[in-house]
């Protein structure tokens, strides 16, 4: 009985250490320049700011994650990035389970209107404002590359899974930010 005890504390104690290094790491990264893997970030000052045209965002397809700020709250995340038809995309799952709602407040903030910031790609900072894209037939290229550069599929996606993915598009299960430039 009293080795169980014993064992019990142990297990609490290095629980307890596991759980105060991960609210100390998120607490450091508050005021960080940028997102960790595992952490949001503060304000995103690093990087030249892009000026002038808009660049061909197809060289993002080679890109898996960027990171990307809203002004209001200023945090920043690591986020996949989406290019279609010469347009570029963020999307944010599991929006209707407790999970995303805990999660994804940046995209509850976005969606409320607090959806101006920053895109920061390759060290370049680019000025964005996220657009929610709720139907049309963007989402069908946004369901598409979605489906090839992140779930796996062979290219060309097959219809059925690009209806799939816009299913869950169309039900809010998964929201779509176009960023577009301010």
């Amino acid at each position: 009985m009293k080795t169980v005890k014993v064992l019990g504390q142990v297990v609490g104690f290095i629980v307890l250490i596991f759980v105060m290094a991960l609210v100390t790491l998120r607490f450091q990264y508050t005021n960080a320049d940028g997102p960790s893997i595992l952490f949001p970030g503060g304000e995103m000052t690093s990087g030249e700011l892009h000026i002038g045209p808009e660049p061909n965002w197809s060289f993002t397809d080679e890109i898996y994650t960027v990171d990307l700020q809203l002004n209001d709250p200023m945090a920043s995340r690591r986020i996949y990035i989406i290019e279609s038809e010469g347009k570029i995309y963020v999307v944010s799952g599991y929006m209707r389970s407790l999970l995303g709602r805990m999660w994804k407040e940046w995209a509850f903030e976005a969606d409320a209107g607090n959806n101006e910031g920053v895109l920061r790609v390759n060290g370049i900072r680019y000025p964005r404002r996220l657009v929610r894209i709720e139907e049309g037939d963007a989402l069908n290229g946004v369901a598409a590359k979605l489906a090839t550069k992140y779930g796996g599929a062979p290219a060309p996606a097959s219809e059925t899974v690009i209806r799939n993915i816009r299913t869950s598009f169309e039900s809010g299960n998964t929201w779509v930010f176009e960023l577009r430039p301010r």
